[in-house]
């Protein structure tokens, strides 16, 4: 499981640039703590972190899951297109949000893919006994 607990890694590692991102972004914008709203480029900024966060819950346990009972390569593989998309999503949301679209697609499409197998492939056992 060392190539997905690393796909996983970089993943948090993503989620962490994005936040500092957000760090950065309130100084350039003048949002200071604790407001969450201002301007909307910070608020931009902002949106990425927060859905990114929301995409963890489900990319992390979906990777590992997906790996034990299917394909610990494929899970990675996928793991990789997540990270792409997240990376889309983030350039493309950052300069204007209806640039945010592919980003998340790529994002969904490996998030699905990711639960989805991780479903079939817990059934499969079960099935087997």
């Amino acid at each position: 499981m060392t190539l997905v607990d690393f796909v996983v890694a970089l993943a948090l590692l993503q989620y962490l640039v994005f936040a500092m991102a957000v760090g950065r972004a309130r100084g350039k914008y003048g949002v200071l703590a604790p407001a969450v709203s201002g301007h909307p480029d910070f608020e931009r900024y902002l949106r990425v972190q927060q859905n990114t966060l929301e995409c963890l819950i489900i990319v992390v346990p979906s990777l590992w899951l997906f790996a034990r009972y299917l394909s610990e390569p494929w899970a990675a593989g996928l793991g990789a297109v997540y990270l792409i998309g997240r990376m889309m999503y983030f350039v493309g949301y950052t300069k204007a949000a209806a640039k945010r679209a592919a980003g998340y697609g790529v994002t969904a499409l490996a998030m699905m893919a990711l639960l989805l197998g991780a479903l079939a492939g817990i059934v499969l056992q079960l099935l087997r006994g």
